[in-house]
């Protein structure tokens, strides 16, 4: 602690860090700049502070000076899942922080912690029942004063407190709620034998293997096959190779296997990487969406194919492919979008070993406390900085660019409700014209143009003469597009919404962001996700996000950025008029500015 410090702990769990420092002249004074403000620079342990923050507190705002990060209980509690203790939050609080951290929040934070494991599941010898216990035998007593929880389990003459097999997901939620997470030691079925293994040389004959970091979190999750582990959540960048982490702790548990994930492209590179990199046969390994039905050992869906019903009044036809087979293992791809129907099935799937695998745990819609319980906890994560600095993820950087509204235009968006004042923003037509810049600057490259609304994507299509794909462009033609994006015999692509995931795309180094969904921290993460693959010649990648200034559209950008900020990332401002070529050794940016078919809506889904 001391006053050069950048973080400032307050009682109500705010962090508040300070990205900047006043720069002194000579003579200790604070310097100017020719317009006579005080000179800034980057604080000298904001970096620092900012990578020690980042595994136990949430970023919330993050203005160009100051950001805002804040401890909650399921931030600890992922925090204390991947070993961080009470006594590492308070000295990381106490190190960067420029005055004394309120003993308050250093409370909370140790009651929080104290919370996880607090209350175990474990299973009964001889029974098929489990048994909640407590290392605190108040605590016991309290939980079961809720009856939320005391309507799910059964408790005996001796106060011992049993709980069946379909009430063990639906517990830990209830628990959950009132802030008691569970430590689940029941342990798993092992569901049906499989033999999986990983290949050492890939078909083509390139050689192949885990890296470190995918053994890591392979071995995390499976924790040798015990009891504390089989469940839970794996954190890696975009880019860094999810899926084959996946099959490494599909090889560990050596079960059949289900995996779900976003759309029939990820199912098919699913299967694709299968078939590469393991021993399995095609035979094996099944494709079940609308096109192809197969229940194999290994079998491959998508969550808007276990979710489809033919109207809301009827059932979920596919939601039997969770128990038609004994399954050991069910991948969770992209976890953050496990929609509510899924969460209901999976609450009855704890004796499941369960993987989530995402790039950011950040759900829009607050149930991370339900990935949590149901998935398990955060068992594996590393920056996606650290995977940059080791040249597994390219270099990025992220810049925003700011357009001004013409007067016909403003005079729409002031006059309009606040749902359509973020729909003129982020359709501005002014937008196309910097997009046409950006691409000058960046002949010769590959280009994802990435948009929310149909109108707009497709104008821009059409305006650019880019092929364009939306939900309704058949897949066999999304596949054409893609691979000829890959030999850039199509060095341009515009993408609606289902460009967000599962987009292999190895040699793309540019994405242009037009349009977003209001305020989706995940989406941008994601979408940046599409062009860090590393470049066969080592290159950069750049992200560009094309805002209306002074509107909703830059309100809502400035939220969707929250999470790469955390992750290291800063956006550059840039002017819509400053954007230019520069002479070589030159930065042309340094100008700075004070899977569906559309809902009707014209969003493109």
């Amino acid at each position: 602690m001391g006053p050069n410090e950048p973080l400032m702990v307050q009682s109500d769990g705010t962090l508040m860090l300070h990205t900047v420092q006043t720069v002194a002249d000579a003579d200790g004074r604070p310097a100017k700049d020719e317009q006579g403000r005080p000179r800034t620079a980057e604080h000298p342990r904001y970096a620092a502070a900012r990578d020690a923050l980042a595994p136990f507190a949430e970023l919330e705002k993050s203005p160009d000076y100051l950001h805002t990060y804040r401890v909650s209980p399921i931030s600890i509690w992922n925090a204390a899942a991947l070993g961080v203790t009470a006594e590492d939050v308070e000295r990381t609080l106490d190190e960067f922080s420029c005055v004394p951290v309120p003993p308050g929040i250093v409370e909370r934070i140790r009651g929080w912690m104290s919370r996880y494991g607090l209350l175990r599941i474990v299973r009964v010898e001889d029974d098929e029942r489990f048994q909640l216990v407590a290392g605190d035998s108040s605590a016991l007593a309290d939980v079961l004063g809720h009856t939320s929880v005391r309507g799910r389990v059964e408790v005996d003459d001796e106060g011992q407190v049993f709980v069946d097999p379909l009430e063990r997901g639906t517990l830990k939620q209830a628990l959950i709620r009132i802030g008691y997470p569970v430590d689940d030691c029941g342990g798993f079925v092992d569901g049906d034998p499989l033999d999986i293994r990983l290949r050492k040389k890939t078909l083509s004959g390139a050689p192949f293997g885990l890296r470190d970091y995918q053994r890591l979190a392979a071995d995390a999750f499976h924790a040798g096959g015990s009891a504390t582990g089989g469940s839970g959540v794996v954190v890696l960048p975009c880019g860094a190779g999810k899926t084959v982490m996946g099959m490494a702790a599909m090889e560990r548990v050596g079960a059949k296997t289900l995996i779900l994930t976003t759309n029939t492209i990820a199912v098919r590179q699913w299967k694709q990487e299968l078939l590469d990199k393991t021993e399995l046969t095609e035979e094996q390994v099944g494709e079940y969406t609308g096109a192809c039905k197969e229940v194999r050992p290994v079998t491959i869906t998508t969550y808007q194919m276990v979710t489809w019903r033919r109207s809301k009044a009827e059932g979920f036809e596919h939601l039997s492919l969770f128990g038609r087979e004994n399954w050991g293992l069910v991948i969770y791809d992209e976890v953050h979008l496990l929609p509510a129907p899924v969460f209901r099935v999976t609450a009855e799937l704890q004796a499941r070993r369960r993987l989530g695998l995402t790039a950011t745990l950040v759900r829009e819609d607050g149930r991370e406390d339900e990935v949590f319980c149901l998935i398990g906890p955060k068992r594996y994560d590393v920056p996606w900085k650290v995977l940059e600095g080791q040249g597994f993820i390219a270099s990025a950087q992220c810049v925003e660019v700011r357009v001004p509204l013409d007067e016909e235009e403003r005079g729409r968006y002031i006059s309009a409700g606040a749902r359509s004042k973020f729909r003129i923003a982020s359709e501005n037509p002014a937008k196309t014209a910097v997009v046409k810049k950006i691409l000058s600057l960046h002949e010769g490259d590959r280009v994802l143009i990435i948009g929310q609304y149909i109108n707009q994507v497709s104008g821009l299509a059409q305006e650019l003469r880019a092929p364009l794909i939306t939900g309704k462009t058949p897949q066999a033609d999304r596949e054409g597009l893609y691979a000829q994006f890959r030999t850039g015999e199509v060095p341009t692509l515009v993408v609606s919404k289902v460009g967000n995931f599962a987009i292999d795309l190895p040699d793309a180094n540019v994405a242009i962001q037009i349009s977003g969904t209001f305020g989706s921290r995940q989406e941008e993460a994601q979408r940046l996700g599409r062009i860090l693959r590393p470049k066969s010649d080592g290159s950069d990648a750049t992200f560009y996000a094309i805002v209306t200034l002074a509107s909703k559209d830059q309100e809502y950008a400035e939220r969707r950025q929250l999470f790469l900020t955390e992750q290291g990332y800063g956006y550059r401002i840039v002017e819509a008029h400053a954007l230019d070529l520069s002479p070589a050794g030159d930065d042309p940016l340094v100008a700075q500015a004070d899977p569906s078919p559309s809902d009707g809506s014209g969003v493109a889904l």
